[in-house]
């Protein structure tokens, strides 16, 4: 799999060249792509927010219960990332969550527009998540692959494993946090100027055959 670099921000990272992350290749039907646009339109509103744009849907029975965006700029708190805010969301509703205890989200799909951190994984595994879809990789904090299998290589004594699937709309999420990182970060202590920063359009294919 070939992946392109952008700097960092926000413990956010896009993919990179790495043979490690081997997503597997499934058709890419309308369905998914329908629902990682809703993900996208979310980033899109991050990006707005002056955040690092990452946005999620949870879909269970072709409906969408939850979505979010990163906030981790508006609420300084770097844990605030888009799938914890969406799971804040369906676990404070009893009406989602209405029969089932340990696992809620054991009938939920995860769309999100970059791969999961390790912390945003494995909060994704305790809580049963049937399965995620999610744009580029991650090639520093990813959980589904690029650095640790947390949803299904590291083995649990009790939490069931589930499959990531990357690649969904991936050009897409590569240029919206390439869009991020060019500007300026007033969030930021000591802000960097990037005036002469370029907008690079060109991205590496998907190599990746099984």
């Amino acid at each position: 799999m070939l992946w392109t670099r952008t700097n960092k921000r926000n413990s956010c990272f896009i993919e990179i060249s790495s043979p490690k992350i081997k997503p597997r290749k499934t058709e890419m039907n309308d369905s998914h792509l329908r629902w990682m646009r809703e993900a996208m339109a979310m980033a899109e509103e991050a990006l707005a927010a002056g955040e690092v744009p990452v946005g999620c849907v949870f879909v269970r029975d072709e409906q969408i219960i939850a979505r979010a965006r990163n906030r981790t700029n508006e609420l300084r708190n770097a844990t605030r990332h888009a799938e914890l805010e969406a799971i804040d969301e369906i676990l404070a509703d009893k009406l989602l969550t209405p029969t089932i205890s340990k696992y809620p989200l054991s009938t939920t799909t995860l769309y999100v527009t970059v791969e999961p951190c390790m912390m945003c994984a494995s909060a994704l595994r305790q809580l049963g998540i049937k399965e995620v879809f999610y744009g580029c990789g991650n090639d520093r904090f990813g959980g589904c692959g690029s650095v640790l299998g947390v949803n299904e290589r590291l083995d649990h004594p009790s939490h069931p494993s589930y499959r990531a699937t990357g690649g969904y709309l991936r050009e897409e999420a590569i240029m919206i946090l390439r869009r991020f990182y060019i500007t300026e970060n007033t969030n930021a202590p000591v802000p960097k100027s990037k005036a002469n920063r370029v907008l690079k359009t060109e991205i590496l294919p998907d190599a990746f055959v099984p």
